[in-house]
């Protein structure tokens, strides 16, 4: 990693620093507001006070919602598939035409 730039980022109370490429910064930076939103609202929600067991329910969450768009991912590629087959269809007969 080239030039990696040192931050420190906040999540649950607890700084962590890192090094990370210019490029990771952003995003680094907005995942941690935005875990940092979620434990809010978990400990709003429910009446959890603990970060761990906060921490642990924000994961969950997290990792249920990449699940759920992995399943949609694998459910449209069949369909995506499909399609570019027909495009290619469409092609050749476009060119066997000629």
């Amino acid at each position: 990693m080239k030039n990696p730039l040192k931050i420190k980022l906040t999540i649950a109370n607890r700084v962590y620093p890192l090094s990370v490429a210019p490029d990771q910064e952003a995003s680094l930076r907005k995942s941690a507001k935005k875990i940092e939103a979620t434990i809010l609202q978990l400990e709003k929600n429910y009446a959890v006070r603990d970060k761990q067991d906060v921490l642990a329910m924000c994961s969950l969450q997290y990792a249920a919602q990449l699940e759920k768009s992995n399943n949609q991912n694998h459910t449209n590629s069949p369909k995506s598939e499909d399609k570019i087959e027909e495009l290619i269809d469409m092609i050749d007969i476009h060119l066997t035409s000629y």
